[in-house]
């Protein structure tokens, strides 16, 4: 495999998409993907049923699935990079905007991740145990 350096030099995803849909995502893209973003401990992930959802500021604005990054739809995604393509991260989901492309272009990933965020609504609170 390649080094995400060299990778991002040829302008290349280090972590090509699977094929199949029946492994889960690599740790190492998802630390590619906060390491790209680069919004230190304001961004951060959590592991889902093999996945990732990646939150900024506690808001779910991403998710990585079968190493590929999908955004979360928004007026972000349609104003600040409406040409994404789109696919359901998982059966049965709906179309999200792929930001693959975007992963070499650290700058615009990173606004786009801001802009959707900033449309997100808060997180809901945690409901106390009895």
């Amino acid at each position: 495999m390649r080094s995400s350096c060299t990778a991002t030099l040829l302008g290349a995803n280090p972590f090509p998409p699977r094929i199949a849909r029946t492994m889960a995502t690599d740790r190492e893209f998802v630390d590619y993907l906060v390491e790209q973003v680069a919004l230190g401990d304001r961004l951060t992930f959590k592991k889902m049923f093999g996945e990732y959802a990646l939150y900024l500021d506690a808001k779910v604005v991403a998710f990585a699935c079968d190493n590929s990054l999908f955004i979360k739809p928004s007026a972000a995604t349609a104003t600040l990079a409406p040409d994404l393509p789109q696919r359901p991260p998982y059966p049965g989901a709906k179309d999200y905007p792929v930001a693959d492309e975007l992963l070499d272009d650290p700058d615009r990933l990173r606004q786009l991740i801001l802009k959707t965020a900033a449309l997100m609504p808060p997180p809901k609170p945690k409901k106390r145990g009895k």
